[in-house]
């Protein structure tokens, strides 16, 4: 999505859409507040004058504005700025009611919404799909075709299915489309492979969790886990592939990795097992991979 130049629109005598929704979203905010213009102006420390500019639209404030703004109204700069939580009044108490939660309390909300939802499957019902996540170089594929032999069920590279379906590379995919149309292929394989597939094991490439909706449909239809590894044998596990493109010309490789990482992290560890691949060799971390997997599946049939 593109947004016009606020200067340009106007230098072109028009309003700017941005602006204008960012006023009427001031507007309701104070409204909902029971704030006068002149009150509102008080309580942000903005003249009254600039302010309704704001409100008509024909202002573009700066960031610290903005905070002084969330300040004043009593709410977050997101609020201000506008974003899907401040949509509706169901948005906003639903916001309200999760604020303030811990993240295992989110991860309890989050699961009983997404069942309600039918986003997901009721528990037990997934755990004959066993879903790999992590970085590239974690193990996925060669722990993942050996722990789908040891169970008797498919193993699935995801990257595959998605090039199969597109009928390009995943480079040229990028290359030719673009991210975008690079995730949804990514979630159109990963729809066509759960539908398929009951009994599986199926590696993830490593950034679905890029597309929030994408991993939580994974996370809602397989039990999940996180090959976690140190960045450098990330790293090095990849060059010993033969895929040297982490390294070529680019001299902040590895701190390019640990950030990616670290971004992606709390994501991965929403999983429902953590397996570190740099802590033992590959038979230890077979014998860990499988004994969990086990223990999984005989809880879940306990439970049906």
């Amino acid at each position: 999505m593109s947004f016009p130049d606020p200067g340009q629109a106007s230098l072109d005598g028009g309003k700017c859409p941005v602006l204008e929704e960012l006023g009427e979203r001031l507007r309701t905010l104070r409204a909902r507040r029971g704030m006068t213009r002149k009150s509102a102006a008080l309580a942000t420390g903005i003249s009254e004058r600039y302010l309704a500019s704001l409100e008509c639209g024909e202002a573009n404030p700066s960031l610290l504005v903005l905070g002084q703004l969330a300040i004043g109204l009593d709410c977050s700069v997101a609020a201000v700025v506008g974003d899907m939580s401040t949509a509706s009044a169901e948005w906003v108490l639903i916001r309200d009611l999760l604020e303030g939660r811990s993240d295992a309390e989110l991860r309890k909300a989050r699961y009983a919404l997404s069942r309600a939802l039918g986003h997901s499957e009721a528990p037990g019902t997934q755990s004959q799909r066993i879903a790999l996540v992590g970085l590239r170089g974690a193990g996925k594929s060669t722990l993942g075709k050996l722990l789908a032999q040891s169970l008797g069920f498919s193993f699935i590279e995801l990257s595959l299915h998605i090039e199969r379906m597109a009928g390009f590379s995943i480079r040229e995919i990028h290359d030719l489309y673009g991210p975008n149309a690079y995730r949804r292929y990514e979630r159109r394989a990963l729809e066509e492979v759960l539908q398929i597939h009951s009994d599986c094991v199926i590696a993830v490439p490593g950034g679905v969790v890029a597309e929030p909706a994408t991993f939580s449909l994974l996370l809602g239809h397989c039990w999940s886990i996180w090959l976690q590894a140190s960045p450098e044998d990330h790293m090095a596990r990849v060059a010993r592939q033969g895929d040297l493109r982490p390294m070529a010309g680019n001299a902040e490789a590895m701190q390019d990795l640990r950030r990616i990482l670290e971004g992606r992290s709390a994501f991965y560890a929403q999983a429902d097992l953590i397996i570190d691949t740099s802590q033992q060799d590959l038979e230890e971390t077979l014998d860990l991979l499988h004994t969990g997997v086990i223990r999984h599946l005989q809880a879940s049939m306990s439970t049906r």
